[in-house]
C-alpha cells in the first residue's frame, strides 16, 4: 500500500488553523479554533477520514516510492550517505538538485501522524518576542483579526496557492531541477511549480500580480540568491497569519552545506507591513529513495461549508 507521508504532512498543514495558540502581545494570548463549535471536530475527523482512503488507495509501485535515487553517495550499510561533500554541476557551480523537506528542527512541532512541522510554518516570527514584530499599524490590526478568527480565513483552507516565501516552510517535499540558465522548484503541496530564471534577465517592470511572484537569481560564490516580487498580497506568510502586500519583496539565499543539507536564508522586505525586514533560516533535508505524490487540495474538500 502507499505509504502514509501523503496523508500526514497535507492533513497536518490543512488543520493547523485548528489547534494553534498564538500570542499576539505581553500578557494576551489567544487560541484559535479550540473554542469553536463542535460541528469543527466532526469536520476534521469525516476530513482526515477522507484523506485515510486517499492515501491508503492504489499500489505502490504506482508512485516509485522505494525506488533508488541514482547518484547519491551510500554508506557501506547502502544507506544514502547525507554527509558527504555536496555535489557540483559540470560548470563548478553548486548543485542544488534533488528532492528536499523543511527540517523541523529541535523546535518542531507535532502535526498529524509522524509530521513534525517547523516552527516557522506556524510563525515566520518564531525568533522574536510578540512586542519586536515590527508590524504597521494596518498589518497588527490584520494579525489580530485573523488569530481571532482562528485562521479561518487562511486562503490555503480554502484550496487557494500556499505562495512565495511560506512553501519554503511548508512540511511536504519539493523537487529542485538546476540547468545553467534556469532553476525548476516543483511543489509536492498543491502540484505548485515555480520558475527561477538565472539567465541575466531583470526583474518585470509592472507585472501581473500573481500567488508566486516572479524569481530571478544570481550566484554569489556557492549561494544562489533569489530575488522575487510582483506578488498579489492575497497570500499569508505562514498559518498563524502574517500578512503582506503587493508590494513584497522576498530575498532567499539557498546554500547546500553537504549532500544532504540545505539551508534557505529568507528575508521578507514589504515596507507597507512592516518597519523593517523580517528574516529567518529555514534548513532542509535532503529525501532519498522516494518520489513527490499528487496532491490536489481540491480533491474531496469537505470544509468550506462549514466555515462561518
Amino acid at each position: 500500500m502507499v505509504k502514509s507521508r501523503h496523508f500526514e504532512a497535507a492533513a497536518s498543514a490543512h488543520f493547523v488553523s485548528l489547534f494553534h495558540v498564538v500570542s499576539i502581545g505581553p500578557g494576551s494570548t489567544l487560541v484559535g479554533m479550540k473554542q469553536k463549535t463542535e460541528v469543527y471536530s466532526v469536520t476534521i475527523r469525516t476530513a482526515i477520514a477522507i484523506l485515510m482512503l486517499g492515501a491508503l488507495a492504489g499500489p505502490a509501485h504506482a508512485q516509485w516510492l522505494g525506488h533508488p535515487t541514482n547518484g547519491i553517495p551510500r554508506t557501506r550499510d547502502g544507506q544514502p550517505d547525507l554527509s558527504a561533500p555536496a555535489p557540483r554541476t559540470r560548470e563548478g557551480k553548486a548543485d542544488l538538485s534533488g528532492l528536499w523537506l523543511p527540517d523541523s528542527g529541535p523546535r518542531g512541532t507535532k502535526g498529524i501522524g509522524d509530521t513534525v512541522r517547523s516552527p516557522y510554518f506556524l510563525d515566520i516570527t518564531a525568533d522574536m518576542k510578540p512586542e519586536e514584530v515590527p508590524f504597521q499599524p494596518w498589518a497588527a490590526a490584520e494579525y489580530k483579526r485573523r488569530v481571532e478568527r482562528g485562521s479561518q480565513d487562511d486562503p490555503t483552507a480554502r484550496c487557494q496557492p500556499t505562495g512565495v516565501p511560506a512553501l519554503n516552510t511548508y512540511p511536504m517535499p519539493s523537487k529542485i531541477i538546476q540547468t545553467p540558465e534556469l532553476i525548476v522548484i516543483l511543489y509536492e503541496n498543491n502540484t505548485d511549480f515555480r520558475q527561477i530564471f538565472v539567465d541575466g534577465r531583470s526583474q518585470p517592470r509592472d507585472p501581473n500580480p500573481t500567488w508566486m511572484g516572479y524569481s530571478t537569481g544570481r550566484w554569489e560564490g556557492d549561494t544562489l540568491v533569489v530575488d522575487s516580487n510582483g506578488f498579489n498580497g492575497q497570500s499569508w506568510l505562514d498559518r498563524s497569519g502574517h500578512p503582506h502586500s503587493d508590494s513584497l519583496h522576498v530575498i532567499e539565499r539557498l546554500r547546500r552545506l553537504d549532500f544532504g543539507h540545505m539551508e534557505i536564508q529568507i528575508t521578507i522586505d514589504d515596507a507597507k507591513t512592516y518597519t523593517r525586514p523580517l528574516t529567518f533560516t529555514q534548513p532542509q533535508i535532503l529525501l532519498a529513495d522516494t518520489e513527490l505524490l499528487e496532491h490536489f487540495c481540491t480533491e474531496n474538500e469537505k470544509d468550506v461549508a462549514h466555515f462561518r
